[in-house]
C-alpha cells in the first residue's frame, strides 16, 4: 500500500524541487506521471525540465506524443498515464484519488506555500486521504532543509 507525501514549497520552486523528487524516484526505479491541471502550465514544466542542468537531467515527455508507454516519467494534464506509473506527483492542484494512493508506491502532492488556494486545496486533500485510510506525510522547507511536519 503506498502513501502520500505532500511537499510545502517555501524555500524553492516546484521547477527546482520537482528535479530532486524524480530522480530520487527514479533511483527507486519508478515509472512516474506528473500530473497537472493545464496542458500550457504543463507544457511550460517540461520545458523546464528540458533546460535544467545536465548534470540532473531526467528523460521525460509530455503526454500526447507517439511514445508515452515508454516515457520514464510523462508530463500529463489528465488521469490515465499511458506509461503504467508507479508513483504519481500530483502539481498545480491537481487532484488524487484515495484508490490512486493505494495503487501506487509513492503519491507526491507539491503544492506553493505562497499561494492561499494551493495551501487549501493541500488541506483539503490531505482530509479526504487520510480520512479513506491513506497513510500520509507532510513535509516541509523549514531553512532550505527538508522536514517531516506530520505523519498520519
Amino acid at each position: 500500500m503506498g502513501a502520500a507525501f505532500f511537499y510545502h514549497l517555501t524555500a524553492a520552486p516546484l521547477e527546482a524541487t520537482l528535479p530532486m523528487l524524480i530522480a530520487k524516484s527514479r533511483e527507486r526505479d519508478w515509472q512516474i506521471e506528473v500530473r497537472g491541471v493545464d496542458v500550457d502550465r504543463m507544457a511550460a514544466l517540461d520545458t523546464a525540465l528540458w533546460r535544467g542542468h545536465a548534470d540532473s537531467f531526467e528523460p521525460h515527455g509530455l503526454a500526447g506524443g507517439p511514445h508515452d508507454a515508454d516515457q520514464p516519467v510523462l508530463l500529463t494534464s489528465g488521469n490515465g498515464a499511458a506509461n503504467a506509473p508507479t508513483c504519481l506527483m500530483a502539481v498545480h492542484g491537481a487532484d488524487v484519488t484515495p484508490e490512486e494512493v493505494v495503487a501506487m508506491e509513492r503519491t507526491c502532492i507539491l503544492f506553493d506555500g505562497h499561494d492561499e488556494a494551493a495551501l487549501a486545496q493541500a488541506r483539503s486533500q490531505w482530509k479526504v486521504l487520510t480520512d479513506a485510510g491513506c497513510s500520509a506525510q507532510y513535509w516541509s522547507q523549514d531553512g532550505g532543509r527538508w522536514e517531516k511536519k506530520a505523519e498520519k
